[in-house]
């Protein structure tokens, strides 16, 4: 199957920025069935973390944060990564698996229908409540300006 590099970067955000518990549960029967080779177990370390101020600024250092990466092999060769922020062996174990299947065309479909629309919707959904949230306690600033003719 022939997936665009942007196809791919979603579907990994989807399942990274995901609640552990729902991914799981979602992806259980869809996973279980399939062998994979583990080639990289799920390991946790720490990765640094840079920001900028205001958004657009210049880059700094805003401190380390843990890290659990991992990285699968299905018998047809694919291979499936992970990076989860965290400390979550398990999620990052599923995440490195569904990335595997996803890119093979039997199971492309299957996966998105069951795991990432409902994933997907979820987040999409608190953000949204988010926004609502914070929308409501917004102050507009304006200076009046006096009149020294």
């Amino acid at each position: 199957m022939n997936t665009s590099q942007y196809d791919r970067q979603q579907w990994i955000s989807v399942m990274a920025k995901a609640p552990a518990k729902t991914l799981i549960a979602l992806s259980d029967s869809l996973v279980k069935t399939h062998p994979f080779e583990t080639i990289r177990a799920p390991e946790i370390g720490l990765t640094q973390v840079q920001a900028r101020m205001g958004g657009t600024g210049k880059p700094f250092n805003l401190g380390d944060t843990p890290l659990t990466r991992c990285v699968v092999r299905t018998p047809d060769g694919i291979y499936g990564y992970s990076y989860i922020a965290g400390r979550n062996k398990a999620h990052a174990l599923r995440a490195a698996e569904l990335d595997a299947l996803l890119q093979l065309e039997a199971y492309h479909a299957q996966i998105t229908e069951a795991v990432l629309i409902p994933l997907k919707a979820e987040q999409d959904a608190h953000r949204q409540q988010k926004i609502t949230q914070t929308s409501k306690t917004r102050v507009d600033f304006f200076t009046l300006v006096r009149g020294e003719d």
